[in-house]
């Protein structure tokens, strides 16, 4: 049985990259993370895209309609899916090719500027002591896909996506993104502990079992 969605590990190094992440999209049957509206709300309080105090507010908000709450989900689904597709579209594989389809993440990018458009028109200016700032998620029933759009877009913006790396599934990897933060470039596993560590141990048994002698 899959875990909680709050017991998945935070390994991509930006939150928009840990909710492309909140989905297993190997096998026949992806497994969603994000079940419902409630594992959405518990995700985003771990992934730190909301606090627990603004948690309660969208609980409320929710609560007292729960169209929103799916809109929300909804939202939040295609803003992943979106994402997933562009930062396939911007990872190099071992061939030197990208890992994804350029039209597919064209498309994608107009669907996730809608969403980031939306989520701006709803944004209010706010003066900090020293700057002034642009605070996404006013409105309590969008405040979760107002603020994944959001970081979709500073992801897609601010991060040097040369960095982007996939947990490499031909290998035996799990396909999760993550963000390679080594100084020389080198990380390949979303957690050695867990596919790095795993695949080393397959690939150390498929050796010894090679090399025993033949009973026949």
């Amino acid at each position: 049985m899959p875990p909680d969605v709050c017991q998945l590990p935070l390994v991509g190094g930006h939150p928009a990259l840990d909710l492309a992440n909140t989905l297993e999209r190997g096998g026949s049957s992806p497994h969603d993370f994000l079940s419902d509206s409630s594992a959405l709300l518990r995700w985003s309080v771990l992934a730190g895209v909301i606090s627990d105090a603004e948690a309660d507010q969208v609980g409320r908000a929710w609560g007292d309609e729960p169209a929103a709450a799916q809109a929300g989900l909804v939202a939040v689904r295609d803003i992943r899916e979106g994402l997933y597709l562009v930062m396939l579209a911007v990872i190099t594989d071992a061939d030197g090719g990208t890992a994804g389809d350029p039209v597919a993440a064209r498309a994608a990018l107009v669907a996730l500027h809608q969403r980031w458009s939306s989520a701006a028109a709803r944004a209010r200016f706010v003066l900090d002591p020293s700057r002034v700032r642009l605070a996404y998620g006013t409105v309590p029933a969008m405040l979760v896909p107002d603020r994944i759009a959001e970081a979709a877009r500073d992801v897609m913006l601010n991060a040097d996506l040369t960095r982007v790396r996939r947990c490499p599934v031909r290998e035996g990897g799990c396909g999760w993104l993550f963000l390679d933060q080594t100084r020389n470039g080198s990380r390949r596993w979303c957690r050695m502990a867990d596919c790095g560590n795993a695949v080393k141990a397959r690939r150390l048994t498929e050796r010894r079992r090679a090399a025993r002698p033949s009973l026949g």
